[in-house]
C-alpha cells in the first residue's frame, strides 16, 4: 500500500510539472516515452505485489479455513456396503441398542435402579439417545440405494427415500421422548421400552459384519449363542418379577432372597428352559401356569436355536463333508476293482493334498455361478501376470488373452508324476502356478537338464504345430507337489476363430519357432 501511494503521488507530480503539448510539440514524444518506460514496469511490479498480497492473504486466512471445513464436512452419500467407517458407526449404534435391550428388563424387575444411582442411569440413557439421534439425523439420510439399477447419490433423493421408508418410522418411534412422563409417574424405565424398536440397525450391523469376515460362520455361532443367553436373561427377569409378585420367599417355588439375585434367577432360568429338572414344584395356580408357559416356550426356543445352530455348522462344514463323501466313494470304487495299494496310496495323497491346499477338489467349479465379468476379474487378478509373460502371446489382442484366462484349467501333480513324456504328441501348454518341475534328458533320460519354477511356461509351441508335427523332446516330471495351469490346443483354436489378427500373428511365430 505504501508503494502504491508513492506511485500515485509521483504520477500527480509529473502531471503538474510536465509541459503542455502546444508549448513543446517536439518534446512530447520523448516525454511520453519516458513516462511509458517509467510507469509500465512500476505497474507490473505493483500488480505482482497485488497478486502476492492477495495470494498471501488467501494462504494465511482463507485456504486453511476452507480445507478445515472440507475435512470436517460429512460426505454427501455413504456406501453402506464398502464404507468401514459406517460399519464402526453401526457398531456404536448396536452397543447403544444392546444397552437398552439387556438393561431395561433388569431395571424394570430387579431393584438395581435406586434414587442413589439414578444419576448414572440417566447419563447413560442420554448418551444412547444422542447416538440414536445422530444416526437418524446425520447418517441414515445419506445412505445410498439402488433405483432402477442405478446407484442414487443425490442428497435430496437420499433424504426423501429414507423418510418414506419403514425404517425411518421405526427410528422416529424409538426416539419419542416418553421420559417426560417421569414428571408424573416417577423415574420408571418402562417409558424407555420404545428404544428397543431400533432393531434394524442391529440386524444391519450383523449382515455387514458377516460380509467382510473370512469365517462368517464363527460369528453366526457366537450370535446364535447370544440369542440363547438373551432369552435366558429375559426369563430370569420374568422369574424375579413373578417371585416379587408372589412375595420373596413366600413359597418354595419363588426366589428365596438369598445370594446374588440375578445369578440365582439366571440359574433357575437355565434349568427351567433346558428342562433339566430338580426344581421345586409350583404351589398355586399362578405358579403352575407360569411354569407351564416356561416349559412350552423352552421347548419352542431351544428347538429353534438348535436347528439354527445345526444349519450354521452344516453350512460351515459343507465342503468338508463333500470332500469326505468323495473320498469314501473313490476308495470304495478302488476296492471294488482291486486297485493295487500303491495306486490307492497315491490317490489318497492327491485327495488330501488338494483339499488341504485349496479346500476344494475341483477349483474350476467354484466360480461357475458367478457372472462372466466377475470370473474374468478374478482370473485377471490371479493369472494375468503369469500368462502375460508368455512370449508366444505377446502382441496378441488383450481380449483374446482374457478369453484364455477363462479357459485355463488348474491341475495338481504329485511328486514324481510325469507332466509330459518324450516322444508324445504335444497338445497342451503348461504354466507353473505353484511348485517346480524338472526337465529330464541325457543318455538314460534321468539327467536333470533344468528346473522350472513358479511363473515358468513350457509346451507353448505345441499349440501351433500341425497334427502329429510336434513331439515332446524331453520328459517333464513334477519335483514335489506342483500346481499347473493347462491350456489345450482345441481351446486355443476355438478362441482364435474370433481373433483373426492374433491368429495370423501366432502363425508367423509358429513358422519362426518350428
Amino acid at each position: 500500500m505504501h508503494e502504491r501511494t508513492a506511485l500515485y503521488m509521483r504520477k500527480l507530480t509529473e502531471g503538474e510539472n510536465s509541459p503542455s503539448p502546444k508549448a513543446s510539440p517536439h518534446t512530447e514524444p520523448s516525454n511520453m516515452e519516458v513516462k511509458s518506460t517509467d510507469i509500465v514496469p512500476t505497474q507490473g511490479k505493483n500488480s505482482n505485489l497485488k497478486e502476492n498480497h492477495h495470494g498471501m492473504s488467501c494462504k494465511l486466512q482463507r485456504v486453511p479455513g476452507k480445507e478445515y471445513l472440507k475435512r470436517m464436512k460429512l460426505s454427501r452419500s455413504i456406501d453402506s456396503y464398502t464404507d468401514r467407517i459406517y460399519l464402526l458407526w453401526l457398531l456404536l449404534v448396536t452397543i447403544a441398542y444392546q444397552w437398552n435391550c439387556w438393561l431395561l428388563p433388569v431395571r424394570l424387575t430387579f431393584p438395581y435402579q435406586t434414587p442413589d444411582n439414578a444419576y448414572y442411569w440417566i447419563i447413560t440413557d442420554i448418551i444412547c439417545d444422542i447416538i440414536y439421534a445422530c444416526d437418524i439425523i446425520l447418517i441414515q439420510p445419506r445412505l445410498q440405494f439402488v433405483k432402477g439399477g442405478e446407484i442414487i447419490v443425490d442428497s435430496n433423493e437420499l433424504k426423501r427415500h429414507y423418510r418414506k421408508s419403514t425404517k425411518f418410522l421405526m427410528d422416529i418411534i424409538s426416539l419419542l421422548p416418553f421420559e417426560v412422563l417421569y414428571i408424573f409417574f416417577g423415574f420408571n424405565p418402562i417409558f424407555r421400552t420404545n428404544r428397543i424398536l431400533k432393531y434394524t440397525s442391529f440386524f444391519e450391523f450383523n449382515n455387514r459384519l458377516e460380509s467382510i469376515m473370512d469365517k462368517a460362520y464363527i460369528y453366526r455361532v457366537i450370535r446364535t449363542t447370544g440369542y440363547l443367553l438373551f432369552l435366558l436373561h429375559i426369563n430370569a427377569c420374568v422369574y424375579y418379577w413373578a417371585s416379587d409378585y408372589e412375595g420373596i420367599g413366600a413359597t418354595k417355588w419363588v426366589y428365596n432372597g438369598e445370594g446374588n439375585k440375578y445369578l440365582r434367577c439366571y440359574y433357575w432360568a437355565v434349568r427351567t428352559l433346558i428342562t433339566i429338572g430338580g426344581l421345586p414344584e409350583p404351589q398355586n395356580l399362578f405358579e403352575i401356569v407360569f411354569q407351564l408357559l416356561n416349559f412350552f416356550s423352552g421347548v419352542f426356543v431351544f428347538s429353534s436355536l438348535i436347528g439354527q445352530m445345526r444349519d450354521v455348522i452344516g453350512a460351515a462344514t459343507a465342503n468338508q463333508n463333500n470332500y469326505r463323501a468323495c473320498m469314501d466313494h473313490i476308495i470304495a470304487y478302488m476296492n471294488k476293482y482291486s486297485i493295487p495299494q500303491s495306486v490307492q496310496y497315491r490317490v489318497r495323497i492327491w485327495l488330501e493334498y488338494t483339499w488341504n491346499f485349496q479346500r476344494i477338489l475341483d477349483e474350476s467349479n467354484l466360480l461357475e455361478n458367478l457372472p462372466t465379468a466377475m470370473q474374468l476379474s478374478l482370473a485377471i487378478d490371479i493369472n494375468f501376470s503369469i500368462i502375460n509373460k508368455v512370449e508366444l502371446f505377446k502382441g496378441c489382442d488383450t481380449q483374446m488373452i482374457y478369453d484364455l484366462l477363462l479357459r485355463l484349467k488348474s491341475t495338481i501333480y504329485l511328486p514324481g508324476d510325469f507332466v509330459c513324456k518324450k516322444g508324445e504328441i504335444g497338445k497342451e501348454m503348461y504354466i507353473i502356478k505353484h511348485g517346480e518341475v524338472q526337465v529330464l534328458g541325457g543318455p538314460d533320460g534321468a539327467q536333470v537338464l533344468v528346473t522350472l519354477k513358479a511363473g515358468a511356461v513350457f509346451g507353448e509351441i505345441s499349440l501351433l504345430a500341425k497334427e502329429g508335427g510336434n513331439h515332446r523332446t524331453a520328459d517333464v516330471v513334477a519335483h514335489g507337489f506342483a500346481n499347473l495351469l493347462i491350456l489345450d490346443k482345441k481351446t486355443l483354436q476355438e478362441i482364435l476363430v474370433h481373433y483373426p489378427s492374433s491368429k495370423e500373428l501366432l502363425m508367423k511365430k509358429a513358422r519362426y519357432y518350428l
